[in-house]
C-alpha cells in the first residue's frame, strides 16, 4: 500500500467507525496530529481525550472491508476522498460548528472554494416557485456565485438546472452515500452536476436515504455557502432548518415573499418576521452581498446579450404568473427598461404577454 493510500486509509478508519462522532474526531485530531498519529497512541493516550470505552472500541475495530471499498471507489475517474487536511477540502466549512472530517466528492473539486450561495426550497413546489429558482440560480451564477443546493425535487433540482446555464457550475450535497443517488428521478441531474460541479457527501458508501441524515445534509449546505435564499417553503420544511443553520453561522438568509394564501409562502413569511431578506429579485441578493463591489463580473443593465427566442424565454421566465412592472422586470433580468420594452412589444403583439392599467405586464398562457 502506497504512503498516500495508507493515510487515506487512516482518514477513512476514524470516519468509518460506528459511535465515533465528529465532535470526537476533532478532539483527537487537535490532540495528536493526524489519524495515524490516533491509532499509533495507547488507550490511556486516548482516554485522556475521549471516553475510555470509545478508545478502546477506536483501537479495536478494524473495518478493511469498507476502506478498501472507499479508496477504489476514489481510484475511480473523477472521485475524490476530501480531508480536513486537503488543499481542495472547502474552506468555509471550517468556520461552522461541526465541519466533517471527510467528504465524497464526485467531481471538478476546485469549484468547492468558491463563493458560493446556496438555493433551497420545497421538493412539492408550484410552478412559480421552479421558474423562481431556476431564473434567481442562473442570474447569480452569470454574476459569479456556485449554487449549492441538496438535490431534491422541486426548488433544489430547479436552482441546480439553472445554475448548470452559467460558467460558476453547481454544488449538489446529498444526504446517501456518493454511490447512491436519492431521489433516483435526479440520477441524470446528478450525473451533469458531476460534470460541471461536484456533488457531495460525508456519509460512507452505502447509506441509504434515512431521515436523520438529511439535517446534517442541511448544515453543509449552510456551512458552504454566503447565504442562503428560500424560495418556497411550508412552516415545517426542511429549508428552515437550512436558514436556521446558516443565520447560526452568521451567513445572509434571504426568503421571496408569496401569496398569504399559500402554505408554501408561510415559511418565507416566518422567516422575513424573523430577520431574512425580503428579495424580489436576483439583484436584492447581490446588493445585500455587496458582491458588485468586492468583483466587477456582476450584473450590468444592458450588457447582456441573447439571441431573440432565447431572450424571449428568459424574460416570460422573470415575468411569472403575477403581473408585474418594467422596473421590477428590469431588476430581475439585468436588462433595461428600453431593452425590455422593445422585446415586449413584439411578444405582446405575439400573444404571449398583456400589458395591463399602471404599466404592468402580465404573462400569457
Amino acid at each position: 500500500m502506497t504512503t498516500e493510500r495508507q493515510e487515506l486509509a487512516s482518514w477513512l478508519r476514524l470516519t468509518l467507525i460506528p459511535g465515533v462522532g465528529g465532535e470526537a474526531r476533532r478532539a483527537l485530531l487537535k490532540a495528536f496530529g493526524l489519524p495515524q498519529a490516533i491509532f499509533e497512541a495507547g488507550p490511556s493516550a486516548l482516554s485522556a481525550i475521549i471516553d475510555p470505552a470509545l478508545a478502546e472500541k477506536l483501537l479495536s475495530h478494524e473495518c478493511g472491508a469498507d476502506i478498501d471499498t472507499a479508496l477504489d471507489w476514489a481510484a475511480q475517474p473523477g472521485n475524490q476522498l476530501l480531508t480536513l487536511a486537503d488543499a481542495d477540502y472547502p474552506q468555509s466549512l471550517l468556520s461552522s460548528d461541526d465541519p466533517p472530517v471527510l467528504l465524497y466528492a464526485k467531481g471538478n473539486t476546485a469549484i468547492l472554494n468558491r463563493p458560493m450561495l446556496a438555493i433551497v426550497g420545497s421538493r412539492n413546489a408550484t410552478a412559480q416557485g421552479i421558474r423562481d429558482a431556476d431564473a434567481f440560480a442562473q442570474v447569480l451564477g452569470d454574476a459569479g456565485l456556485t449554487i449549492v443546493s441538496g438535490l431534491a425535487l422541486g426548488i433544489d433540482a430547479a436552482a441546480h438546472r439553472g445554475a448548470l446555464k452559467t460558467a460558476a457550475g453547481t454544488v449538489a450535497v446529498i444526504g446517501t452515500g456518493a454511490d447512491r443517488l436519492y431521489p433516483a428521478r435526479n440520477e441524470a441531474l446528478a450525473r451533469a452536476i458531476a460534470e460541471k460541479g461536484v456533488v457531495l457527501s460525508e456519509f460512507p458508501l452505502g447509506t441509504p436515504a434515512l431521515g436523520s441524515n438529511f439535517p446534517r445534509r442541511n448544515r453543509i449546505i449552510a456551512g458552504l455557502a454566503l447565504g442562503c435564499l428560500v424560495v418556497e417553503a411550508a412552516l415545517r420544511s426542511g429549508s428552515l432548518i437550512t436558514a436556521r443553520l446558516a443565520a447560526e453561522t452568521g451567513r445572509e438568509v434571504f426568503a421571496i415573499p408569496g401569496s398569504i394564501h399559500s402554505p408554501l409562502s408561510r415559511g418565507c413569511h416566518q422567516l422575513i418576521r424573523q430577520g431574512a431578506k425580503l428579495v424580489e429579485s436576483a439583484q436584492d441578493i447581490l446588493e445585500e452581498l455587496r458582491w458588485g463591489t468586492a468583483r466587477s463580473a456582476t450584473i450590468i443593465p444592458g450588457k447582456i446579450e441573447l439571441p431573440q427566442n432565447e431572450g424571449e424565454e428568459q424574460v416570460l421566465a422573470f415575468l411569472g404568473d403575477t403581473p408585474c412592472a418594467i422596473d421590477t422586470l428590469s431588476a430581475r433580468s439585468g436588462l433595461t427598461p428600453a431593452d425590455l420594452l422593445a422585446m415586449l412589444l413584439p411578444m405582446e403583439l405575439a400573444g404571449r404577454v398583456a400589458q395591463l392599467p399602471g404599466g404592468l405586464y402580465q404573462r400569457l398562457h
